[in-house]
């Protein structure tokens, strides 16, 4: 995993230069080349969403580094508007940030000794006036405390404003002032044992670095990942690696010991997951997933993005059967991914550029400062295409209607399947359905058994029945090898007894639809779960009612005779009696083959002309 992130900052040519680190900063405060405050400009621009400017290489420290410098450390050039400015929320200024302020500003003093520049804007921000001048123009555009600001000069010709951070005049201190800081850090650490075979010529123990190969000293500890914090991570960060325990140690190494890298190797992986983060990951309740490729694609051949957001037209739990009359290019990208065009593109040679290409995938999470790896995937393209074309193959569903075939749903929509609301999925289901769709890996029967009580429950309170939920059941039975395998739509061949009793409820439901159209509480709401689990000890009994109540109370006698009909070829399909007890999956074949009439009833109803005398269409 390490090293196909070492492999993405390579292709994506990351800047993994320790000590410096991209940032979304949001204000800019613009002085003039003598130090005189100008105005503030918002970084966010007219985009939406936009959370401000990325700058590639803003200066950057370690927590370690920070403990280093003492009380107040904080970053150079880029910084919280509170730390630059003395915002906060309430208006009162602690000593905490007031030291922090002073030690902004004094970076900025140090540095102005090698960037001459610097100087005017160090004794700007130590004055003051200036510093509630920029704070009072912070506050009118509602800055908040926590978001990021870095500065910009005016030229001496006054014709536009030089961006500190974009320079690269002030890169040499900070190496030397980093350099100086890891001097410190080793004068205050331990003494290091004399004659140690892997000791260099400083003293320092040598180790070889899991990634490299080379003998390098360990970093200590490994800088954060971010991004995780809407996941159960940290807003300042989360470790990927860490050994801050006894437990965690072994052989008597000390933190970053234990997993040797060097500093360069830890900023290079740590950038690369970062940047994949920001630019690559998909939240699906408390875990992110996170993809990349083993070299740049197109936006348009990438099907993890598909995986995730389905094709065509994809919908909604919620979404309201669409008319029928579209247009035959919206139906033919609805009929075909992305995956398959890819998957047979390659197949005939026509795409050699993906055939060898690698996949990799995580799925993360966060716990107590700690980075979670719930999961991790890898392999070619050609896999990961054929495992999403029949993903959304075994989850096409015919739509309520019966019009047509929904063939691509959301992710998120088939997960939130086996709940009553996507927020309720844990991070070992998430981790466990994706592994399964994009690994071709059966349905767990757990998740089967929850969907199917949720759409147990649907039926019972006469609510729609969600297509993600009958497509989840589906892909179930089409993953496992007890089951036969079920079509989108109605097969009029399958002999299996619980299907074939699951169409009899539908019928005997539409029977009494019929015949009595304002009835409250019917046959379905009524022996629907009884039904499903013992239809031997049910639907004799039901039948006879439809028989003696309900069919003589359908004045159309040909609609009558189509009812008896279409009764009576279903149960003689039936080579023994309703079973009297159906097991988990069986009752997942009843509730497809009650889906697959009822749609296929409301398709004849809504297409035929003839739909108020169904024995014209025998």
């Amino acid at each position: 995993m390490l090293h196909a992130l070492l492999d993405y900052a390579k292709h994506e040519q990351l800047l993994a230069e320790p000590g410096f680190k991209p940032k979304i900063v949001r204000w800019l405060l613009v002085f003039s080349g003598d130090g005189k405050f100008l105005g503030v400009q918002d970084l966010r621009g007219e985009e939406k969403g936009s959370r401000g400017r990325e700058f590639r290489a803003c200066p950057d420290l370690t927590q370690q580094e920070m403990v280093a410098a003492g009380a107040g450390c904080r970053h150079f050039l880029v910084d919280g508007v509170d730390v630059v400015a003395l915002l906060t929320k309430d208006g009162e200024v602690d000593d905490k940030l007031a030291a922090k302020h002073e030690f902004f500003v004094d970076l900025l003093c140090q540095a102005s000794r090698a960037v001459g520049s610097l100087g005017p804007l160090a004794t700007a921000l130590a004055d003051e006036k200036t510093v509630n001048a920029v704070r009072e123009q912070l506050s009118e555009r509602r800055a908040k405390p926590t978001e990021l600001a870095t500065f910009a000069l005016l030229d001496s010709a006054g014709d536009g404003v030089s961006t500190l951070v974009d320079e690269s005049h002030w890169h040499e201190w900070w190496r030397d002032f980093r350099r100086q800081l890891t001097e410190q850090r080793k004068a205050k650490g331990p003494a290091k044992r004399a004659g140690s075979a892997n000791q260099g010529e400083d003293g320092a123990r040598r180790m070889r670095c899991l990634l490299s190969g080379q003998l390098v000293e360990p970093q200590p500890t490994h800088n954060k990942i971010t991004g995780l914090s809407d996941v159960g991570g940290l807003a300042m960060g989360d470790a990927l690696t860490s050994f801050d325990k006894a437990a965690f140690a072994s052989y008597g190494l000390q933190q970053g010991a234990n997993a040797a890298m060097s500093e360069t190797i830890v900023k290079t992986y740590t950038t690369a997951l970062n940047d994949l983060l920001r630019r690559r990951s998909y939240r699906l309740a408390g875990v992110k997933i996170v993809y990349w490729y083993s070299h740049r694609i197109a936006e348009d051949d990438d099907v993890f993005a598909e995986a995730l957001q389905g094709f065509g037209n994809a919908p909604a739990d919620d979404e309201h059967d669409r008319p029928a009359e579209v247009d035959s290019a919206r139906d033919r990208s609805r009929a075909e991914s992305r995956a398959k065009r890819l998957l047979d593109a390659i197949r005939s040679g026509q795409r050699p550029d993906l055939a060898g290409l690698q996949y990799y995938a995580l799925s993360l999470s966060g716990n107590s400062g700690r980075v979670v790896v719930r999961d991790w995937m890898e392999g070619s393209f050609e896999s990961l295409a054929e495992a999403i074309d029949a993903w959304f193959g075994d989850l096409a569903i015919v739509r309520r209607d019966g019009r047509d075939v929904v063939n691509s749903h959301k992710f998120a929509a088939v997960l939130a399947a086996p709940l009553r609301d996507l927020k309720d999925a844990a991070p070992p289901l998430v981790a466990s359905m994706w592994r399964c769709a994009m690994k071709r890996q059966p349905v767990p029967h757990q998740v089967m058994a929850q969907t199917l009580n949720r759409v147990r429950v649907d039926i019972i309170q006469n609510e729609a029945a969600r297509h993600a939920r009958i497509g989840l059941l589906k892909a179930f039975c089409n993953r496992n090898g007890g089951t036969p395998k079920m079509n989108a739509s109605l097969n009029d061949h399958e002999t299996n007894s619980a299907y074939l009793c699951g169409r009899i409820l539908a019928i005997l439901a539409k029977i009494q639809q019929t015949a009595m159209p304002d009835v409250g509480v019917g046959v379905v709401q009524r022996y629907y779960a009884a039904a499903s689990a013992t239809p031997g000890l049910v639907l004799g009994r039901l039948v006879r009612t439809a028989q003696v109540a309900h069919l003589p109370k359908i004045d159309s006698g040909g609609l009558r005779q189509w009812f008896e009909n279409q009764l009576s070829d279903i149960w003689r399909r039936l080579q023994t009696a309703p079973p009297r007890v159906l097991t988990l999956e069986e009752q997942t074949l009843f509730a497809m083959g009650y889906y697959h009439q009822m749609a296929q009833r409301s398709k004849k109803a809504s297409d035929s002309p003839a739909a108020e005398d169904p024995a014209a269409e025998a």
